[in-house]
């Protein structure tokens, strides 16, 4: 599996690979040249709705994730091109929010690990 999560916040590794932010708002206190992206996939990210519904609250994880995922069934913009690039080379998934367990590059990581395992 090629795809790895990291925060936006950390410095950038040689080894990260493709570096994609995965958050629909630019990270807090990060400039754009620190960041050195490869892209912004902003439509990846949970909409605004589910994001302040979730709130980051360990005891809705399940049920934001079940509704992520319906999410990104439903506007599969950019992971077709997530899933190529994770195919061919290291992907970094890259996020801003603090908790390192339950944010939606951790759900993003695992939806796509289902899909590339589902196709060949």
């Amino acid at each position: 599996m090629n795809v790895r999560i990291k925060r936006a916040y950390e410095e950038p590794a040689m080894d990260d690979g493709y570096r994609v932010l995965v958050d629909r708002m630019w990270p807090r206190g990060v400039r754009k040249d620190q960041a050195r992206l490869d892209a912004w996939f902003r439509e990846v990210g949970p909409s605004n709705e589910l994001r302040k519904w979730f709130g980051h609250q360990e005891s809705r994880w399940a049920e934001f994730k079940k509704r992520y995922f319906q999410e990104l069934d439903q506007n599969p913009e950019g992971l077709d091109e997530l899933i190529a690039k994770a195919r061919d080379q290291q992907v970094t998934l890259v996020y801003a929010a603090s908790d390192r367990e339950h944010n939606n590059a951790v759900a993003l990581r695992e939806f796509l690990q289902k899909r590339l395992q589902d196709t060949p």
